[in-house]
């Protein structure tokens, strides 16, 4: 009975919140990910979608998944084994400059249909399968730190405080997937940053980095206009 009982809440749907609130984590997103201190302290959520893009991908793709490190400057690493050329390896590459956006834009469809407990419980479910494959003591403690976070807004929390935190990290995903795009090019245009993603795509298909860097823009940029119209419920 207690079973079907947590079955039932967490695929089933929660009240909308007002719209007041909504607004108010669109807010409080847009300034962590706009102010420069808030944003180096945060950038590292962003951080654990990016190299979980790549993970994920590269076992869908049949990679073998080797390991995932987390460091504290928000930078990461994800290795895994395989052909080193091929549609695996390029999308791969791809998966992790748009995983933040695109994970938003997955948020955002089940946030427009309610479903606030799914959300959250998905997302630890997540933190969990990408733990298994972190590599780092800094690693591990920011995924538990993670995790822990969204199991214990589900589970101890009231709806609310559920749906604040579930719309504030989804907002977060939709601005935050934009930064590092715009970051990258500012690297790059210094010279810097010349075995980004985009430029171990430039090698692997012979399209310049430049075409994508704005696959990259075009997928962060589309994803928080579409996510950000279904939060609003437009």
């Amino acid at each position: 009975m207690a079973t079907t009982k947590i079955l039932d809440d967490v695929l089933g749907t929660q009240p909308a919140p007002a719209l007041w609130l909504v607004l108010v984590t669109a807010a409080a997103a847009l300034l962590v990910t706009a102010v420069g201190v808030l944003w180096r302290t945060a950038r590292g959520a962003v951080t654990i979608a990016h190299e979980g893009g790549h993970g994920l991908v590269a076992l869908v793709t049949g990679r073998r998944l080797e390991a995932i490190r987390l460091h504290s400057d928000t930078s990461g690493l994800t290795v895994s084994r395989g052909r080193p050329t091929g549609l695996g390896m390029i999308l791969t590459a791809a998966a992790g400059y748009t995983a933040p956006s695109l994970l938003g834009l997955g948020g955002a469809w089940l946030l427009a249909d309610h479903r606030i407990t799914l959300l959250l419980w998905g997302a630890t479910a997540l933190l969990i399968a990408m733990l298994v494959m972190v590599r780092n003591a800094y690693g591990v403690l920011s995924v538990v730190v993670a995790g822990g976070a969204f199991l214990l807004v589900s589970w101890l929390t009231e709806p609310q405080v559920q749906a604040a935190f579930a719309y504030g990290a989804v907002w977060f995903l939709l601005l935050g997937g934009v930064r590092p795009v715009f970051e990258l090019g500012a690297k790059r245009r210094r010279g810097e940053a010349r075995d980004s993603d985009a430029d171990q795509l430039a090698r692997l298909t012979h399209a310049p980095a430049a075409v994508w860097m704005f696959f990259f823009h075009t997928v962060s940029l589309s994803s928080l206009i579409g996510g950000g119209r279904w939060l609003l419920g437009l």
